[in-house]
């Protein structure tokens, strides 16, 4: 458990690299540095366009977190990367998936849990419980305090970007073409984008997603409040598309038995192969080299024509 802890608590710690040019191996990234906000702090966008480009085509829009770790591993804090440009191109040039542009939003090192935990879940917790949880990510060393603000960040998402990209780019706007996805505490905030905007985002991609919440497995409050969250909030299962994924080795090897009861609920609430997966990959870790080897199977899955 000691080595598990020390993993997480660097893994967690994603360094923000100054504001640079990204190099997409396929199409290319527009970076707009420190897009301002009314909800939440400036951060870098990036918009990553596919070689087939072109303003008299509709695309569908895919928004990623921790977007500064997608395409370009020289610029990344452990030069991994994601190969999101490389993946999507493959599939769009098969015709497996429709015509999509990525929208990597970049985290924030300072506020990066705050803004990835599920604000709604974590507000249900008894008072001691939530202290538990601050003591959990105080004793890191980041952040100092501990509050979500995850709601002020779907905010800015859905308030500001989407317009913001919508009226930039040639996009397919509805609910059908719409998707957000992300990994480790970015599934956090991808499957609860879905629940409380389930008229804006058609589908989530969840990878390795944290549902510890914090970095202790025993006596955690946290998992509780996130099954409570999902029985009453997630979306009528034919409105949407939702995956989720594990590892087995490292931080990975405490999602199985957590992952399960979430999957009992995807049942209870009537999801179907049709409209969710669960994957399990055995030996793969919690890093980008792992999710870049799987990221077919969820874009597949949520961008398929």
């Amino acid at each position: 458990m000691k080595k598990i802890i020390f993993f997480a608590l660097f893994y967690f710690c994603f360094s923000m690299v100054n504001a640079q040019k990204i190099t997409a191996k396929y199409g290319i990234v527009e970076l707009y540095e420190k897009f301002a906000s009314a909800h939440v702090q400036p951060r870098n966008v990036g918009v990553w366009l596919p070689q087939n480009y072109s303003s008299k085509k509709k695309y569908a829009v895919l928004y990623m977190h921790d977007g500064q770790m997608l395409f370009d591993s020289t610029i990344t804090f452990n030069k991994m990367e994601w190969g999101v440009d490389e993946c999507l191109t493959k599939l769009i040039r098969e015709g497996k998936i429709k015509n999509t542009i990525v929208v990597g939003i970049w985290n924030t090192q300072e506020n990066r849990r705050q803004e990835y935990f599920p604000q709604k879940p974590y507000e249900s917790l008894a008072k001691e419980d939530k202290e538990k949880v601050e003591r959990s990510y105080v004793k890191s060393g980041k952040p100092k305090e501990f509050k979500p603000t995850s709601d002020d960040y779907l905010k800015f998402i859905v308030e500001e970007l989407k317009p913001f990209i919508d009226n930039t780019y040639s996009t397919l706007q509805d609910k059908a073409n719409t998707f957000i996805a992300g990994s480790s505490m970015g599934g956090l905030i991808s499957i609860y984008a879905i629940c409380e905007y389930p008229q804006i985002f058609g589908g989530a991609a969840c990878l390795s997603t944290h549902w510890p919440g914090i970095f202790e497995a025993e006596n955690n409050p946290v998992p509780e409040s996130f099954y409570a969250y999902l029985k009453e909030k997630l979306p009528e299962p034919q409105t949407v598309k939702i995956y989720f994924d594990y590892g087995t080795v490292e931080l990975d090897a405490m999602y199985p038995p957590l992952q399960a009861k979430v999957d009992e609920i995807m049942v209870s609430k009537g999801f179907t192969k049709v409209n969710w997966m669960t994957k399990e990959f055995k030996g793969e870790n919690h890093s980008e080299k792992a999710w870049k080897k799987r990221l077919p199977i969820p874009m597949t899955f949520l961008l398929q024509n």
